[in-house]
């Protein structure tokens, strides 16, 4: 088949590359609305027609998403996080975390080889924060300190796609570690806080079959208490 010259970039297509920038950078965080569209218009300088379009295109990737009467807001930071997103939403709560188990067990392992004096000092300052959340009694700071626990441990294997994959995921996560921290189980399992300083310690020693053991068993636990629920969930039902 002979070959044909390609078509120039549409201008649609130059401002989803920019705004997918935005996103990729942080700079339009996970869970953040982005600009209203008159303010879009004006920073891009290019129509409203535009605009829609290419907010339409991240809508149907699932990078964004629309709220009625309050804006657009950022659901995930890739195409690919769109899609793990949209697979987890049709999988069991146990699922998700047997997959987050696979990810977590190597990055500990990884991360007990890798890491560097900056990486452990980041994993002793997000365990602080992670019990000091706890100690208020604040849950969502809470989860969202242990989500940005996991993600230095993550940080620290220094494999790129790892971490990447990790933060996708983790994204997707976030109702599954409600479910744990919401579960009907001692404070002990909920917090978790030995067997993560274990993780901890495992990779401040460099050890890296101890930090695997630290990790497996934090989540053999947390998935343990999702067991639970779900069988004390099962029950009601039988009883009902």
């Amino acid at each position: 088949m002979p070959l044909r010259s390609t078509a120039r970039t549409s201008l649609v297509d130059l401002v989803i590359d920019q705004m997918e920038g935005l996103i990729a950078n942080g700079e339009w965080a996970v869970g953040t609305k982005i600009p209203a569209e008159p303010v879009l218009v004006e920073k891009l300088d290019v129509g409203r027609n535009t605009v829609r379009e290419a907010v339409r295109a991240l809508v149907h990737t699932g990078m964004l998403e629309p709220r009625q009467g309050d804006g657009t807001y950022v659901r995930a930071s890739s195409d690919f996080g769109a899609a793990v997103q949209r697979r987890l939403r049709r999988a069991e709560d146990l699922e998700a975390y047997e997959v987050r188990a696979c990810l977590e067990r190597d990055a500990a392992r990884h991360a007990a080889r890798r890491r560097t004096d900056e990486d452990l000092a980041a994993l002793r300052a997000t365990l602080a924060e992670r019990d000091r959340a706890w100690q208020s009694g604040d849950l969502t700071a809470f989860i969202d300190a242990d989500m940005d626990f996991h993600r230095t441990i993550a940080a620290a294997a220094h494999n790129s796609v790892l971490a990447e994959l990790y933060e996708h995921l983790s994204d997707a996560l976030r109702a599954t570690l409600q479910s744990v921290v919401g579960a009907p189980v001692p404070d002990a399992v909920r917090n978790q806080y030995a067997s993560h300083a274990a993780i901890v310690d495992a990779i401040e020693a460099r050890d890296p079959e101890a930090a695997e053991r630290a990790a497996l068993a934090h989540l053999t636990e947390a998935m343990d208490a999702l067991r639970g629920a779900d069988e004390r969930i099962t029950g009601d039902d039988a009883d009902a």
